[in-house]
Order: structure tokens, then sequence, then C-alpha cells
């Protein structure tokens, strides 16, 4: 699978073209939610992610739905869990250092299993860093970012008609399995425009055991992350792990391309994986047989089928907007099977395809003449 595949409009059922609209990865990313059956958004205005929030701004109180941009982050995602409570589909957005300052609720969320769906619009960092494009909140999105033995399932778009079609697969997954779920995007992705076909998808309702939606006529519900014996807090982290099990076996997604006679496989994702294809593409020009393994779920990660796939090509070379930490799952994945190599770009930077190319070139060599990466 490509990361972009340009299409011609295609012809429907009665003849006539579909057409496709052009969208500024951020915009479509939020008129996805919306219908996607969004009940509310919470937010606060961050770069590269703003737009998205301007856009719930205007079509939210159009759809007489709920929009509030909050006083700060911590506003906002407290607010999202009130209301994720309730039943309902709830979506909140903002960059890298906003998502810290989610944590804690996070993981209240995690503990009480509710579900809501967050995006992050990844930027450079540490700290404040900078507006750029940026990969580094890996380690913050699928370690569990906030405290305690959680994870929560994270989606990689490498392009904005992936990313429409990914927010109504996490409204599914946080529904099917009451779970916070993660859209991680970058900078480049939230501000890039791209011709997408308007397909976007309806994830059908369904009535919930557990919503707090008032005690007339029945028991009352509580949603707590609170246990305070010990021995019951152990149960109810053994009901969660079971639930992770269940989510590792059942909802692992990625892409392959090219990679059936592959010498060389390059691992990446999201914005990582297009520069990657196109370095592929040239290197295969030169005779150098690569492929291309691309992670759509950062977790549950594809460690079977990478570690399968690593029986196969001489080496790897993971591409990355960060200094390395996919790499890390990758070698665990992979048990040293074969070499794993690392080229990756910080602070907003982007690595070209000709760079990748000679990472490529290198790796290949090296491979050749027996050496270790």
């Amino acid at each position: 699978m490509t990361a972009t595949v340009e299409r011609a409009p295609t012809e429907g059922a009665t003849g006539s073209k579909r057409s496709r609209i052009l969208m500024k990865g951020n915009e479509a990313i939020a008129e996805a939610a919306i219908q996607a059956g969004c009940d509310a958004y919470f937010g606060y205005p961050i770069t590269p992610q703003a737009e998205l929030l301007e856009w719930m701004a205007r079509r939210m109180p159009e759809l007489g739905r709920v929009f509030v941009q909050a006083e700060s982050e911590l506003g906002a995602i407290n607010m999202g869990l009130g209301a994720a409570a309730t039943g309902a589909r709830v979506l909140v957005s903002s960059s890298s250092p906003g998502m810290s300052l989610m944590a804690e609720a996070m993981s209240y969320m995690a503990g009480s299993q509710t579900p809501i769906v967050l995006v992050n619009v990844m930027r450079g960092g540490p700290g404040l860093g900078s507006i750029g494009p940026s990969q580094s909140d890996y380690f913050q999105a699928v370690k569990g970012h906030g405290h305690g033995d959680y994870k929560v399932p994270v989606l990689a778009p490498a392009s904005i008609g992936e990313a429409v079609e990914l927010v109504a697969t996490a409204f599914e997954l946080a529904e099917r399995y009451r779970t916070p779920v993660i859209l991680l995007a970058d900078g480049i992705l939230g501000q890039a425009m791209e011709p997408i076909e308007p397909q976007f998808r309806h994830p059908p309702r369904q009535e919930f055991d557990w919503a707090l939606t008032g005690a007339d006529g029945r028991p009352p519900r509580v949603l707590r992350s609170l246990h305070l014996l010990p021995e019951r807090l152990e149960e109810h982290n053994n009901v969660l792990q079971a639930k992770f099990r269940e989510i590792a076996r059942n909802e692992v997604r990625w892409a392959g391309e090219q990679l059936e006679d592959a010498d060389l496989a390059v691992v990446a994702y999201g914005t990582a994986a297009r520069i990657a294809h196109s370095a592929m593409r040239k290197a295969r020009q030169e005779g150098i047989r690569v492929g291309l393994f691309r992670p759509i779920t950062l977790w549950p990660f594809p460690e079977p089928q990478l570690r399968e796939l690593a029986s196969r090509p001489t080496a790897m070379l993971v591409v990355e907007l960060s200094a390395g930490q996919m790499v890390e799952d990758v070698r665990l994945a992979v048990e040293g099977r074969c070499p794993v190599a690392f080229h990756g770009r910080t602070g907003g930077m982007l690595p070209t395809p000709d760079e990748v190319l000679a990472e490529l070139r290198r790796l290949d060599a090296t491979v050749r003449a027996g050496g270790a990466t």
C-alpha cells in the first residue's frame, strides 16, 4: 500500500462520477468526527492543530451539538471525561505540550473505562519546542501517556484520506472496548491539503449499560478509577489487562508494499512512511530491492507480523521524525533476527527521500560486505 494514492474520479452505481474535494488535514479530521456522530468537542487552541478546533467551532453549533473552547487543556480533557461518562461521543484535540497536560485525565479514563477519542497533531519538542512537524510523542502515546499499568489504541494515518477513515475507526474501538483512543498525526498531515473522496463513515450507535444518564427507574451506576483496597484494585487491573490482551489479538493494523522479494525493509509510519515510500521507489530503480512496512496501529504494535518479516530481508531501516523511539519496538519485535538501522530528524526537520536513499545504499553495501549496521 502506498502512503498516497492519487485516483481519478470513480464511477458510481448510476454511472455518475464521484467528486473529490480538497481539504486540509485538520479540517478533514474534524469533519470526519462530525460525520461519525461526535456529540461534543472540547479543546484549547495550539498550533499545529488549531484549524481542527476552528472547524468544530463553526460546524458543531450549526448542528446543535456541543462545542467548548475550554480555559486550558486541563479543562478541555476533564470536560471531555465528564461528557464521555454519559455515553456521548466525545472528541478532544491538542498538540504535544497540550497532550502532556492531559495525562492525568487520560489515566483516569483508562482506569474508569471511559471511551473518548483524542487527536494529537504532533509538534517539535521537548518543551514548547517549535510548531514544526515531529513524531517525538511516540513514547508518550504508546507507553501509556499517564500513570499506571494501561495502554490505549493508537492509530497513525499516513494520508488525509486515511485519517478520515481512522477517525470513524477510533470511535468504534473506543466504544467497543470502553477505552480512550489516540489518533496520532503530525504537523505535516494536519496542515497539508489533499483531495479526498467525501465518503465519511457513520458508526452505528449502541446502548451502554454503564453510562451515567440518571437513575430514574434503575439502580445507580458508578464510573470510577479509585479502588482503595489493594485486593479490589488488583482485580480491576486484571480486568483491564485482559482487555488489553484482547485488543492486541484483534486490532493490529499495518500495511506493506513490495516486501515479497525485499532484501531490505524500511519501517516507518505517518509522514515518515510517505518519505520512505519515495526513497523505496528510487532504490528499486537502482536495483536495490527495498520494501516498506508501515504500522497503522502503533499500539497494538504489529510485532508478530514484523517478527515474521524479519526472517526474510537481510536488514531493516527505521525512519522517524524523532531521535529514535519506534525503533526500540522494532528491535524488540525482530528479536535479533536481522540488523536494524535508524535514520531520523528532529525539531521539525524532515528527512528527504534522498537522505533515506543514501542510508539504504549504505545499509545495502554493509550487508553485502557482511558487516554489522
